[in-house]
């Protein structure tokens, strides 16, 4: 992240200047993703209509968003239980070792 600039893109066929402070190249590549996006609905659906083509391009997008999003919730669940069960694992074997009280000296 940086300062903002203006960035050319194009999407379906029509350009359009963003104004972000994202690299160039990122901005790039998500006008790249939204494309291929795009040409994935319109080879899949008969719709010539672009408000339809972006209209069903946004719910697929969102739709891959939230698995993603549930699938790194539950990424993170799982961490969470494995580590928690580390720990007592842990807690235990030290629990069990028999520590020696050092000598004293004097």
């Amino acid at each position: 992240m940086g300062k903002e600039r203006l960035v050319e893109i194009k999407v379906f066929g029509q350009t359009y200047t963003v104004k972000t402070d994202a690299e160039e190249e990122y901005i790039k590549e998500v006008a790249k993703y939204v494309n291929e996006k795009m040409e994935e609905v319109l080879k899949k659906t008969k719709t010539v209509s672009t408000l339809n083509v972006a209209i069903l391009t946004a719910l697929n997008i969102a739709d891959d968003l939230i698995k993603e999003k549930e699938k790194r919730k539950a990424l993170l669940q799982e961490i969470e239980t494995k580590s928690k069960d580390l720990v007592e694992k842990i807690d235990v074997k030290i629990g069990e070792m028999d520590f020696e009280e050092p000598p004293l000296i004097g």
